[in-house]
């Protein structure tokens, strides 16, 4: 059993990680976890940090982008590691089988720490290794996250470190992550070394996943907060005059800017925002047309459908069913 030692203290001790990689995830949350450590280990001349990829049947990981990731061997070959990260993308309640999540189960206790990459909190929260934790997730499965595992603390930050439990939104954040691991354990002149070689910088876990349009500078602010409205109002969208009023605007005014920026008017703006959140649910979730309708603020199906239809080519029957060629252009992701 591992000894439950904080890994976010300054140490010089080489730090050891089996990457559990779950067919259909992405490469770029791979690459997120993993080039970070080798890039602090060309700067400190030494192995500080090594690593094993490892999959559930230990054969070749299919990604997303089409081709596949070698694996140092099945699950059972993370032992010995000090920490297992779980990378987890589309249909994890496909590839996490109830056996796998057994055998997670038991390996948790052989770990200082677990952590979970996007979908991973979903596979550590139904193998029970989030009860009583705080915890985040991909920012589009935060409503469905909490719903399904109330025993635990759902928050929308990009990643979550509680105790010896660890939750990351996605790509982007697990990089800041990994930047946090390096600059607690060697100090953030060396992090800062890791960002720079990657053009980026660090972003805290408790910041937000997805960042406002207020930040966007190609954007006049008023339009800006108008969008952050639309944004927080998908399920009961305001009427385009109310937003104007809030943002100083008139609505002819309004009209203007979002014409001039965006190339189209406030309410089909608007409308793009709800119909993408609609989309998103029909092909990423089970949930019924009637609740897909209710959360994208449609009065009913029907008239999410005659709208989806209009946008989208095809209802959104169809494209839960894989007919119609929108379909070819998504990744179905159900949790």
């Amino acid at each position: 059993m591992a000894e439950n030692v904080n890994i976010f203290l300054p140490s010089r001790a080489p730090l050891t990680l089996a990457v559990l990689v779950l067919p259909h995830a992405s490469i770029l949350e791979v690459a997120s976890v993993l080039d970070p450590m080798r890039a602090a280990n060309r700067h400190l001349g030494e192995e500080a940090y090594r690593w094993r990829v490892v999959s559930p049947d230990g054969r070749p990981v299919p990604l997303t982008c089409g081709i596949e990731l070698p694996s140092a061997g099945p699950l059972a070959s993370a032992e010995g590691a000090d920490v297992l990260m779980v990378i987890v993308g589309y249909r994890q309640a496909e590839v996490a089988t109830r056996p796998f999540l057994q055998a997670l189960r038991r390996m948790a206790p052989r770990f200082r720490l677990i952590a979970g990459v996007d979908a991973g909190a979903w596979v550590m929260a139904r193998a029970g290794l989030l009860d009583g934790y705080r915890a985040t997730v991909h920012w589009e499965d935060l409503e469905d996250f909490a719903a399904a595992f109330p025993q635990m603390e759902c928050l929308p930050d990009r990643y979550v470190i509680d105790r010896n439990r660890v939750t990351v939104g996605g790509a982007a954040p697990a990089q800041d992550l990994m930047l946090h691991l390096i600059a607690s354990r060697h100090g953030a002149p060396l992090a800062r070394q890791v960002a720079a070689s990657f053009l980026t910088t660090q972003r805290a876990g408790h910041e937000p996943q997805v960042a406002p349009p207020q930040r966007d500078p190609r954007l006049d602010g008023r339009v800006a907060e108008a969008i952050a409205r639309m944004e927080a109002r998908i399920d009961d969208p305001e009427p385009m005059a109310r937003i104007a009023r809030a943002v100083g605007l008139s609505p002819r005014r309004m009209e203007s800017l979002f014409h001039q920026y965006l190339g189209e008017s406030p309410g089909a703006y608007a409308m793009g925002l709800r119909l993408q959140a609609a989309r998103r649910l029909v092909t990423d979730t089970r949930h019924p047309l009637a609740e897909v309708a209710l959360r994208t603020g449609f009065s009913s199906p029907s008239t999410l459908s005659r709208a989806f239809s209009r946008r989208f080519g095809v209802p959104p029957s169809a494209l839960r069913r894989g007919q119609g060629p929108a379909n070819a252009a998504f990744s179905s992701r159900p949790r």
